[in-house]
């Protein structure tokens, strides 16, 4: 089976989730809902606020989720492959040194650049920081979720072996969509007892885990049956039409709390419409999405190209370094006098543009493909 050819598609995937990821937090920057180092727009209740915190809800429901189910697709045969001890120490390098990079050098740099709105001398707050030791996670804690979820993997593998291919098996029934998507939902809820949206345990953010922990190991399992290259059109079209029937009971949901009078709205955890709305809300939104996603890019983007080879190489990269990328170019023009929608448009795509360029620059140093 020609593996190489039949899933360029999904590296595509992966450039276009990292784009996502940076226009996500640019929407932040510009009155976005949701945590960001540096946030020029604070009020919520403009209209273009309110345009930027449905992009990034529509985001939040499935571009981590989709990063999570294409690393657990290449798990099992990454792991058969090398073998456990040089699959954990390959997953240790990929994941752990970025993540200490970020969190020792990056994320404090970060943080010293958006200070600099608050007037604070740069070099200064930098250097504090490093001295001191501070750690500062960021987007980086991905790293660190997968890195958990892959050597769980390994020792789940150690438990009980990988099972035969088995790629004639069906996809799984409308049904079981569903299902999983009212299960998934549930977890959530669950879950957000507990450690409501918004609130790290160990650098994570649990009360997105469900969906996480869900689409990883779906992933797994979908490898021996090469599920993600066998998506059915008619399937992504019906969940499709779900995800865009869904998609407004967000707001209405808001809207019946009080939100549009200005009253704060709870989505974050507790057994409130809202929160009870927004669990169930994600899966229901994100299957759609996702199963639309594969089968257009697998339609459309599953051959080859040098560009997209090109930029699939660079995609991680561009991960770790944009936060102090997309920081450094919303504080140098804070004081442009153009609109937010205006603003997240012009600096979102000066980010990506300058944080893919950065990561091919770092992909010339030598060792750095065996990271990035």
């Amino acid at each position: 089976m020609a593996t190489a050819e039949r899933t360029d598609f999904i590296d595509r995937l992966r450039v276009v989730l990292t784009l996502l990821v940076i226009l996500h937090h640019t929407a932040i920057t510009y009155g976005g809902s949701g945590g960001w180092f540096y946030r020029e727009v604070r009020d919520p209740g403009t209209a273009s606020s309110l345009l930027l915190t449905m992009f990034c809800a529509v985001n939040q429901s499935f571009f981590m989720g989709m990063f999570f189910l294409l690393a657990g697709y290449f798990t099992p045969a990454s792991l058969a492959r090398k073998g456990l001890r040089a699959f954990a120490r390959d997953r240790v390098l990929r994941l752990g040194l970025p993540l200490l990079v970020f969190g020792f050098v990056l994320g404090p740099l970060t943080v010293a650049l958006a200070d600099v709105r608050a007037g604070r001398g740069f070099a200064d707050a930098w250097l504090e920081q490093l001295a001191g030791g501070t750690f500062v996670i960021g987007p980086l804690w991905f790293a660190w979720g997968l890195l958990i979820f892959s050597l769980a993997f390994v020792g789940w593998r150690l438990v009980r072996p990988e099972p035969a291919p088995d790629p004639a098996r069906a996809l799984p029934s409308s049904l079981a969509w569903l299902a999983a998507a009212i299960t998934v939902g549930a977890a959530a809820l669950a879950l957000r007892q507990v450690v409501p949206v918004g609130q790290d345990v160990f650098g994570l953010q649990l009360g997105y885990f469900a969906s996480y922990v869900f689409l990883f190991g779906l992933g797994a399992m979908a490898w021996r049956h090469r599920w993600l290259e066998r998506v059915d059109r008619r399937k992504a079209v019906k969940w499709g039409w779900v995800t865009l029937a869904t998609m407004p009971i967000l707001f209405v949901a808001a809207a019946l709390a009080g939100g549009l009078e200005g009253k704060p709205v709870n989505f974050s955890g507790g057994l409130g419409m809202p929160a009870v709305v927004y669990a169930f809300w994600e899966p229901m939104v994100a299957w759609g999405i996702i199963a639309g996603l594969l089968v257009v890019f697998r339609a459309r983007f599953n051959r080859p190209s040098a560009h997209w080879q090109a930029w699939s190489g660079q995609a991680y990269g561009a991960f770790i370094v944009h936060a102090p990328i997309l920081v450094a170019l919303a504080v140098a023009s804070a004081n442009w006098p153009l609109p937010p929608l205006i603003k997240f448009a012009v600096i979102g795509s000066a980010g990506v543009l300058a944080s893919f360029m950065v990561a091919a620059m770092l992909l010339k140093v030598p060792g750095a493909r065996r990271v990035l």
